[in-house]
C-alpha cells in the first residue's frame, strides 16, 4: 500500500515564498518597462539638467530636430557620435519629441553643401522652421540656442550712436558688447542708430535704447526720440549718474525725478564692493521679475523716482537698493569716511528701475528706466543675476514674457584638482596604511577566535 505525499509544512512555506518572489520580480519588470524612473547620484548634477534648462524646454511645444554632420570616428576625439548621443539624451529625458540624426559627411557630402556645414562634429537645431548651427556643444551653449529658437518674433532693437554712447555691439569696458551678444543669441536684431542721418526712429523698430550720451544731443534729436515716445514707442532708458546732455525733455515727458548726489550702500562695503555700489536681492511683484532670487549688483547707480501726481505715467518699482544707505552731497573717494549728513544726504531706500506701460494708439506702449548701464557694461555683467535681470527687462518690452527666465549657466565643473602634498599623502594612504590597518584588524579577530 502506497502512502500518499504530505508536503510538509516548511516546503509549502518556502513554495509560497518563492511564488511570491517571482510575482514581485515579474510586477517590477513589467512597471519598469512602462514607467521609466532614474536618479541622478552625481555630485555635480552631470547627468541631469539645470533648472533654466528645463524650462527652456517647456517654451517649445512641437519637435525639436538635431542634425549631427560627423564622422562615426574623430581623430581627437574618438567616438563623437556616441558623446553626442548620451548628451542629447540627457534633454530627451525631459523633453521626448526631440529628435536626433547623424550624417555622415564623407557618404553623403551634397547633405553637407546644402546645409553649409564647415567643421566635422557640427549640428544643426531646427524648430518651427529656423534653425542655428552649433560647433561646440554644452548644456550653457545648447540651450541659450534653444531659447533663442523660442523667441517667435524676428524683434529689432536699435540703440542710439554717435555721441559716446555705450555701444551694444562693442568690446571695451563700459560698453554693452556682452549683453548685446546675449540678446542676439536669443534672437533679437540689433543696430546702432543715428538721429542726425535718420529721418525718425523707424517704425520698425520694435525697441529703442538709450545709453547715457558723452556730448549734447541736438535739439532735433531729442525731437525724434519725444515723437517716439509720444506715438507709443517702447523704450529702455539707461541713466548714468552724469549730465543728461540735452536728454532733459524726455526726463520731463516721463515724469522722472533724478536724484543728484552718490548712491552709498553700506551693504556693498559688507560684501567687500566700493561702497558707491548698490546691491539688490530683494524685487517688487513684476512680471520682470517672477521667480527672480538672484543679486544683483548695480555699480556707480543712480537713484530714480516718478513725479508724484502723474495722471500719464504709473510707474512700477523693479529694483529697490540701500535701505540703510543714504544719497551723499559729497562725491565719492574710496579713501574718504563714509558718514551720513542729516541734514543734507538723503536717507534710503531708493529706487534703480522703474517699468511703466500705457495704451495709446491702439497699442501697449512700455517703457524702462534704469540708474545706470554700468551693471550691464562688459566689466560688470558677470557680477550675480545682472545678465539675466537686463534679459528680462528687453523681454518683458517686447511682450515675450514667456522668455523671461534665467539664461542657462555654463557647466559645473567637476574636476577635482590637489597639490602634490595632497597626491601623497593620499597614496600613501592607499598603498600603504590602509592594507595594514587592514591586516591588523585581521591579526585581532584571528587572535580573538584563537583563544
Amino acid at each position: 500500500m502506497m502512502k500518499s505525499f504530505r508536503p510538509s509544512p516548511l516546503l509549502l512555506k518556502n513554495i509560497a515564498y518563492l511564488a511570491a518572489l517571482v510575482a514581485a520580480a515579474t510586477l517590477l519588470y513589467l512597471a519598469s518597462a512602462r514607467h521609466t524612473m532614474q536618479w541622478d547620484l552625481t555630485q555635480t548634477k552631470l547627468n541631469s539638467l539645470e533648472p533654466s534648462s528645463q524650462e527652456i524646454l517647456k517654451l517649445l511645444p512641437g519637435e525639436v530636430k538635431i542634425t549631427v554632420y560627423a564622422h562615426e570616428q574623430d581623430a581627437q576625439q574618438g567616438d563623437l557620435r556616441r558623446l553626442v548621443r548620451e548628451f542629447i539624451a540627457i534633454y530627451q529625458r525631459y523633453k521626448h519629441d526631440i529628435t536626433l540624426t547623424f550624417v555622415d559627411p564623407v557618404l553623403d557630402p551634397d547633405a553637407v553643401r546644402s546645409a553649409a556645414i564647415q567643421h566635422n562634429g557640427e549640428m544643426v537645431v531646427a524648430y518651427a522652421g529656423r534653425s542655428v548651427h552649433l560647433t561646440t556643444l554644452n548644456e550653457q551653449i545648447l540651450s541659450s540656442a534653444l531659447l533663442g529658437l523660442a523667441h517667435a518674433k524676428e524683434e529689432l532693437l536699435m540703440y542710439l550712436d554717435g555721441h559716446g554712447e555705450r555701444k551694444l555691439d562693442g568690446s571695451a569696458n563700459h560698453d554693452l558688447g556682452d549683453f548685446g551678444s546675449k540678446l542676439k543669441q536669443n534672437g533679437y536684431q540689433i543696430r546702432s542708430l543715428n538721429l542726425t542721418l535718420a529721418k525718425d526712429v523707424p517704425i520698425n523698430a520694435s525697441l529703442l535704447v538709450l545709453t547715457h550720451p558723452q556730448v549734447p544731443l541736438m535739439q532735433g534729436e531729442v525731437d525724434k526720440i519725444l515723437r517716439h515716445i509720444r506715438a507709443g514707442g517702447d523704450l529702455l532708458w539707461f541713466i548714468d549718474n552724469e549730465p543728461l546732455q540735452g536728454l532733459e525733455p524726455v526726463a520731463d515727458e516721463l515724469g522722472l525725478r533724478l536724484t543728484p548726489g552718490t548712491l552709498i550702500d553700506p551693504a556693498a562695503q559688507e560684501m567687500n564692493a566700493p561702497a558707491n555700489w548698490a546691491l539688490s536681492s530683494g524685487y517688487p511683484p513684476h512680471p520682470v521679475t517672477r521667480n527672480f532670487n538672484l543679486i544683483t549688483a548695480f555699480p556707480f547707480a543712480r537713484a530714480i523716482a516718478p513725479e508724484e501726481n502723474n495722471p500719464t505715467w504709473q510707474w512700477e518699482p523693479l529694483v529697490e537698493v540701500a535701505p540703510n544707505g543714504w544719497v551723499s552731497h559729497l562725491p565719492f573717494t574710496p579713501s574718504g569716511k563714509l558718514r551720513f549728513d542729516r541734514n543734507r544726504d538723503i536717507p534710503g531706500p531708493f529706487n534703480l528701475a522703474l517699468a511703466a506701460q500705457r495704451n495709446i494708439n491702439g497699442k501697449e506702449q512700455r517703457i524702462i528706466v534704469v540708474g545706470g548701464a554700468s551693471f550691464l557694461a562688459n566689466a560688470y555683467i558677470g557680477n550675480g543675476g545682472n545678465m539675466d535681470l537686463g534679459i528680462n527687462m528687453v523681454n518683458w518690452l517686447s511682450n515675450e514674457e514667456s522668455l523671461i527666465t534665467i539664461q542657462p549657466r555654463a557647466g559645473k565643473d567637476g574636476l577635482v584638482t590637489l597639490s602634490t602634498h595632497q597626491l601623497s599623502f593620499l597614496s600613501i594612504g592607499l598603498v600603504i596604511v590602509l592594507p595594514l590597518l587592514l591586516l591588523l584588524v585581521g591579526a585581532i579577530q584571528w587572535w580573538r577566535r584563537r583563544g
